[in-house]
């Protein structure tokens, strides 16, 4: 029995949920994913899964073993890692987790660029929902945050900074009028996350809205389209529903190409820097080491909004008044 196959085994069949997964995920047959466990089992003298015909679960024993593999797998990964770190040429599994609009808007994009640079690498990338700190299962986790400091131990790169910001259609905007203060918005259709009760404008660039900087809070009337899901408000913006705060990622192209026009630009509604993540590590694989640095190439690693400045809509610093 190759222990280590068995283990890796093992440890993807927990991660995916089922065996069928595990062995469509692996390219094995379902019969020799089972098989391995149980002989990994039998090696150990203990049951370390529980099978239902709904779910599986742990067993207690699984539990502490399934700590102690990813251990074992890690240490063999950066073992192989600096064994192989004077090849020219980056290759293996590289483990990604973004939040899904990044995937979706910037991600997807960008990855045919970097297979061609470096086709030895495959990638498994990974988008359930938001990202804020490392999650030591993947090699890479693309997170963001707002203003609070970064912690954790995990080595972190800033890969740029994003304002959200108040977008529309030019059809709606047409029809319906530009805003040209937050007040404005009442006569508009709003279309908000669900879990906002109220939205605070913030006037100026980044810097511009410390404490003492100028800032609107609105309680907005029942929104036209409430969600959690970003790409809807998008969609729903670009087909004329109404005004939707964005991430500057999301509407890059559609402010590029002019399907949706950016409203209020003196004004924004949040700003978050995003981080390529990694788990603190001796030795860093190659490949990992290569995303991030395309990463960095691509978004540019600087304290400043690259979607804004590609799309040639900063956020307007406040006119002074003429006295």
């Amino acid at each position: 029995m190759d222990r280590l196959h068995s283990m890796r085994v093992f440890c993807r069949v927990i991660d995916s949920g089922s065996f069928a997964a595990a062995a469509r995920e692996m390219n094995l047959s379902p019969a020799v994913v089972t098989r391995l466990v149980a002989d990994l089992e039998e090696h150990l003298g203990a049951r370390l899964i529980n099978r239902t015909t709904r779910r599986l679960s742990l067993t207690d024993i699984g539990e502490a073993y399934l700590e102690r593999t990813r251990q074992i797998l890690t240490e063999v990964e950066e073992a192989e890692a600096l064994a192989s770190s004077a090849s020219s040429e980056p290759r293996g599994h590289l483990r990604i987790l973004a939040p899904p609009a990044f995937a979706v808007h910037q991600l997807a994009k960008h990855l045919p660029r970097f297979h061609a640079q470096f086709p030895k690498i495959t990638m498994e990338l990974s988008a359930p929902g938001p990202v804020e700190t490392v999650d030591e299962n993947f090699d890479v986790s693309i997170i963001s945050v707002g203003r609070r400091p970064l912690d954790g131990d995990f080595v972190a790169r800033r890969l740029a900074r994003s304002e959200v910001i108040a977008c529309a259609s030019p059809e709606y905007l047409d029809k319906n009028g530009r805003p040209e203060h937050p007040h404005d918005l009442a006569l508009h259709e709003a279309m908000l996350p669900t879990f906002l009760r109220e939205i605070t404008f913030m006037r100026g660039t980044w810097g511009d809205d410390e404490p003492g900087g100028e800032s609107i809070t609105l309680t907005p009337h029942r929104p036209v389209l409430g969600t959690m899901h970003t790409d809807t408000l998008y969609a729903a913006a670009l087909h004329g529903l109404g005004i939707a705060g964005l991430p500057s990622f999301v509407v890059e192209d559609a402010l590029l190409e002019h399907a949706l026009e950016r409203v209020l630009p003196e004004w924004h509604l949040l700003t978050v820097t995003l981080y390529a993540a990694m788990p603190t590590r001796k030795h860093v694989p190659a490949r990992t080491r290569a995303f991030v640095d395309f990463l960095l190439q691509t978004f540019g690693g600087e304290d400043r909004d690259p979607w804004l400045i590609a799309a040639g809509c900063e956020t307007r610093r406040p006119v002074a008044a003429v006295a």
